[in-house]
């Protein structure tokens, strides 16, 4: 081999390890250019990859997702936890799965990523098919990892949700969690989960859970806090809804549905669901709110409903009612 041949390979062999190597945070990112965002779709699903039910996490100038993969292999549908990254939010890093091949479990549905204890805590479901059923079995169930930088995580760790004197087995199915703490009460968390409509427990360590009640809503809830009132997303059939209250037990809901670009989107005209919003606003590289979403096909849907060969997706808006997307007219 001459010279310029092994001078061609070492240069490419650097290019691909650099295209795969996670990216690190560092003080001289550039402000998001949204203008520069061809299409709204992140990773586009098919009829054997799933990519759905969204979170998210900006930190120091790294926008980084983990979401649901869905894979259609020999024996059936399997569910996995993803992750990839983005300083631009147009080049992400390849999809990276976190969790193993274990139908008895299928973590899958992260909520959202916070910080507890001077570490990162990413809270997500597990979502039993050991039959391959279409969804998840009654044994499903609410967990969380820990880390400390975004990447490597610890071995899951179950929510007893329901409180110390309910034994696992009895706790009922339940998923799409979602953790954020109390506005008034610093110290205590509250989490949301979907058991008959959204379900609420609160803690004040992590360790010892309290069931607070439930009320009526879509599932894959995402909870912000605005102007001192809790504001719910949260995705009925179709679309995403708003929920506002400041005390947790009275809530109003907003007038409409949020379907964003759906009737022009082949990719989500089956289904527009799962929203994850960000409070970005006072980012100076970003300076909005941020959705990411899933959207589902009709041929996926009528293939595998919990698959829908769903693709991941973005939006933003300055003001939660607004929202732009790539290719949207002003």
């Amino acid at each position: 081999m001459n010279l310029a041949r092994r001078r061609f390979l070492l240069l490419a062999g650097l290019i691909a390890l650099t295209n795969t190597m996670p990216l690190r945070a560092d003080n001289t990112s550039q402000p998001i250019d949204f203008e520069a965002i061809d299409s709204p779709i992140i990773f586009q699903g098919d009829e054997v990859t799933a990519y759905r039910d969204p979170a998210a996490v900006y930190h120091q100038g790294v926008m980084r997702i983990y979401f649901t993969v869905v894979k259609m292999e020999k024996e059936g549908a399997f569910w996995y936890l993803g992750y990839s990254q983005s300083r631009d939010l147009v080049n992400w890093s390849p999809p990276k799965l976190l969790t193993p091949r274990d139908r008895r479990l299928n973590f899958s549905s992260p909520g959202n990523i916070f910080r507890y204890d001077d570490q990162w805590v990413i809270c997500f479901q597990s979502y039993p098919t050991p039959s391959n059923e279409v969804y998840g079995n009654e044994t499903a169930r609410l967990w969380i990892m820990r880390s400390d930088d975004l990447e490597t995580w610890s071995e899951p760790e179950m929510l007893a949700v329901k409180g110390p004197n309910v034994p696992r087995d009895e706790m009922g199915r339940m998923i799409d969690p979602y953790l954020i703490e109390d506005k008034d009460k610093p110290g205590r968390w509250w989490c949301f989960y979907k058991q008959n409509g959204v379900s609420m427990s609160w803690t004040d360590d992590f360790e010892t859970w309290h069931y607070f009640g439930r009320r009526e809503s879509g599932e894959n809830v995402c909870v912000l806090v605005e102007d001192n009132e809790y504001v719910m997303l949260h995705s009925p059939q179709n679309g995403l809804g708003i929920m506002r209250s400041g005390d947790l037990k009275t809530w109003k809901s907003d007038p409409g549905l949020i379907t964003l670009g759906q009737k022009d989107w082949p990719w989500a005209a089956a289904r527009l669901t799962a929203g994850a919003v960000l409070d970005l606003r006072q980012e100076s590289n970003v300076g909005k709110y941020v959705m990411f979403f899933h959207g589902a096909t009709h041929e996926g849907h009528r293939m595998h409903a919990a698959h829908g060969s769903g693709s991941l997706a973005l939006a933003w808006s300055d003001d939660l009612k607004q929202w732009r997307w790539p290719g949207k007219q002003p």
